[in-house]
């Protein structure tokens, strides 16, 4: 093969970033995933699993095994939505607390990434990924 592939290349790089939030967020008790899916539900609460799951573009079994996880941490609760075969999902007291404790860590690392490859790069970096 003449080039490198994207697939791998970009695996490389999210793992690298990944690790760069999990990290920052250590101190919190969440990782980016699970930070992530925080903010993702505070956006919009009470928010059912299947809108979620669109929401995040992720599909209803993850999005359910990731949310049953959260919720055995203490940081979301699940209970019945308009629909009573959809389940609904909100977060705790402690979940916002760790939202508003992860909120700076979280900047830090974007601030860090953003030093390190310019606010030029960065913005056509969100661009690219934003087209794929």
């Amino acid at each position: 093969m003449v080039s490198e592939c994207y697939c791998t290349s970009l695996r490389r790089a999210t793992r690298r970033v990944a690790a760069l939030y999990d990290a920052a967020l250590e101190p919190v008790g969440v990782n980016i995933a699970q930070f992530a899916l925080l903010r993702a539900v505070a956006r919009s609460e009470p928010v059912d699993l299947t809108e979620l799951g669109r929401r995040t573009e992720l599909d209803r079994s993850t999005i359910g095994r990731n949310v049953r996880v959260l919720e055995r941490m203490g940081l979301m609760t699940l209970g019945r939505g308009e629909d009573l075969r959809e389940a609904s999902v909100s977060i705790t007291q402690r979940g916002r607390q760790v939202l508003e404790e992860g909120a700076p860590l979280w900047a830090c690392v974007q601030r860090t990434l953003e030093d390190r490859i310019g606010d030029g790069a960065a913005r056509d970096l969100r661009s690219v990924l934003n087209h794929l």
